[in-house]
């Protein structure tokens, strides 16, 4: 009798807790669940000179859970995390990621005839694995791939020099198939148009130059408009540059300068100087001050460019919005650790990430609706780190 009654009792218990589950609390539990483990990180690749290795950080920026109220967690937070460091045989400065295939491409300083570069594949996680050394012609201050994967191009800042290299069908580099030397110096950037047809290689310091190719996406061939020169504004020193995600424009970082310049860009690929802007104040100090690196958001809103203070305590994030018509608006100056140099912005464009050279950080900003920055967190890594990507 007694085990009936409690077979009862569990008969009844079960159906309470089946009806439960079929009711509000099973309908309310997934939203929240959903919401809890949903995973907006991504990682972060930042070669190192001073240790030769490859430092993969994982970025995780805080949930975004519901707090009952209708409103969201603080999405201003975040935490930075290295999850994995890969040794290389050089002291590397530059990466770059191919835009289809699971594959890095870093570059440095070669020693004694030994390897300058490296191709470093990633597993299913993102996670590098043995990476494949390599010696190309130069010590690269600035890598790419053409559009279609190709191509890779690089750029030597202290001879000016720029080759293109073929990319088999794994993404390795064959011997180098078109090379530039224009006899100047200070050479700092080289990227593909968005259509893949045209080239724009920017010179800093006294060079101050602004050259435009034709792009052979066939050949990787490189063939000089008319003119050659764009010729950039005295004393801008253009050095690091990003195309507008809609609009035929191209906007370049003014590192002697310290504002940005944007150029119209032609059918023929052809660059006119439309207008500059500068976020950095008049009072600004006139020597030992320069611009770095340059990114702009995937939808085409907000773009940032780093000031670097070497001989003075001034080096910011200078923010500027970026108009329907691509017009430049600045808005001011974010504090950063000392000589932010590498910048990307997070796949989602949620967040900046940017490296102080000499404050050996590596600090991530949570970019609002409007544009403006808040540090999120900021992780010790080595010093004199230049470049990062994300993915």
């Amino acid at each position: 009798m007694r085990g009936h009654r409690c077979r009862t009792l569990w008969v009844v218990m079960l159906g309470w807790l089946l009806c439960w589950l079929l009711g509000c609390g099973w309908q309310a539990m997934p939203a929240v669940a959903a919401e809890a483990e949903s995973d907006e990180s991504f990682l972060l690749y930042a070669p190192s000179g001073t240790e030769q290795r490859l430092l993969v950080v994982r970025a995780r920026p805080a949930p975004r859970v519901g707090t009952g109220d209708g409103t969201t967690g603080d999405k201003n937070t975040a935490t930075l995390e290295i999850v994995r460091t890969l040794g290389l045989s050089f002291p590397a400065g530059r990466i770059e990621a191919h835009p289809t295939l699971p594959l890095l491409y870093v570059s440095g300083e070669g020693r004694a005839g030994g390897p300058n570069a490296a191709v470093v594949p990633l597993d299913a996680a993102g996670m590098p694995q043995e990476p494949q050394p390599l010696t190309l012609d130069h010590s690269y201050s600035y890598l790419s791939t053409d559009r279609s994967g190709r191509f890779l191009l690089g750029c030597h800042h202290f001879s000016g020099a720029i080759d293109v290299f073929p990319l088999d069908a794994a993404g390795a580099p064959g011997k180098r198939v078109h090379g530039l030397d224009e006899g100047r110096k200070n050479a700092h950037c080289v990227l593909p148009s968005p259509d893949n047809r045209s080239v724009y290689i920017p010179y800093v310091k006294e060079t101050n130059a602004l050259y435009q190719y034709a792009f052979d996406a066939a050949t990787g061939g490189l063939s000089p408009l008319e003119p050659k020169d764009v010729g950039p504004p005295a004393d801008s020193g253009p050095r690091h540059l990003v195309y507008h995600p809609r609009l035929p424009l191209v906007y370049f970082s003014e590192e002697q300068g310290l504002g940005v310049s944007a150029y119209r860009r032609a059918e023929d690929g052809r660059l006119s100087l439309w207008h500059r802007a500068r976020a950095v104040p008049a009072d600004a100090p006139s020597s030992g001050v320069s611009s770095s690196d340059i990114v702009i958001t995937p939808d085409g809103r907000h773009l940032y460019a780093g000031i670097r203070g070497h001989s003075h305590a001034y080096d910011f994030i200078a923010c500027y919005a970026v108009g329907d018509d691509g017009r430049l608006s600045p808005r001011g100056l974010v504090p950063a650790d000392k000589i932010p140099w590498g910048m990307t912005l997070s796949p989602d464009g949620r967040f900046l990430a940017v490296t102080g050279f000499e404050s050996a950080t590596l600090m991530l900003y949570a970019i609002a609706a409007d544009g403006g920055l808040t540090r999120a967190v900021t992780l010790p890594v080595d010093k004199q780190i230049s470049d990062i990507i994300a993915r």
